[in-house]
């Protein structure tokens, strides 16, 4: 199982249903190093599944003091290649530190990470 890191839209139950057919199931958890920024997304898919234009997008700081609330969810790699297929090109999976000492993808600014 891959574990997923959820701070925004992937949190609702509407986008997990749309995306993955499920409810998803996770566990509280911090990231550290990233604070939330926003940004417009034009991709009608993506709008009509989450039914918001504007969405939480993570900015890379690197200081452990900047944390971002969210969710871990466990899911197949199926169903992280349609996590993939629903985020826009404005984001960039990579692996996330978390508070628990646990590691997790996180979808962050895909300018952060070039």
């Amino acid at each position: 199982m891959e574990r997923l890191f959820s701070y925004g839209t992937l949190q609702l139950e509407s986008v997990q249903i749309e995306t993955f057919g499920r409810k998803l199931l996770g566990e509280k958890e911090v990231l550290y190093g990233y604070v939330l920024s926003e940004v417009k997304i034009t991709d009608e898919a993506v709008i009509k599944t989450s039914g918001m234009d504007v969405h939480p997008i993570l900015k890379y700081t690197g200081v452990v003091s900047d944390t971002v609330d969210g969710t871990v969810f466990e899911l197949s790699e199926k169903e992280l290649a349609q996590a993939d297929a629903y985020e826009v090109e404005e984001y960039t999976r990579v692996e996330g530190r978390f508070v628990s000492g646990k590691g997790a993808w996180i979808y962050a600014s895909a300018q952060d990470h070039n």
